[in-house]
């Protein structure tokens, strides 16, 4: 089985291409022309594991809590000002 779906958090970007390509869509199996608006889901931020999805198709599944997003799975890192207080 593919290990997309075992990732701990995914990042999404946002996708179109005039390329004559099909993909199908790791959420819902079928498939889209890469003509369309589409997004692009990295697990875990590793490109090559990037699949092509319907935007409809992640929509729903970030609203059933399937595609959680780096920052809703882990803590922010300190920023400057928090690093420089901690250290007194």
């Amino acid at each position: 089985m593919d290990d997309f779906f075992r990732a701990r958090w995914y990042t999404l970007r946002r996708a179109g291409s005039t390329k004559p390509a099909t993909y199908r869509c790791p959420l819902c199996g079928r498939q889209m022309p890469a003509l369309i608006d589409h997004l692009l889901v990295f697990p875990e931020d590793d490109h090559s594991r990037r699949r092509h999805a319907h935007i409809e198709c992640v929509r729903a599944a970030r609203a059933a809590g399937r595609l959680p997003l780096r920052e809703e799975v882990e803590p922010k890192p300190p920023g400057l000002l928090a690093r420089l207080l901690r250290r007194r």
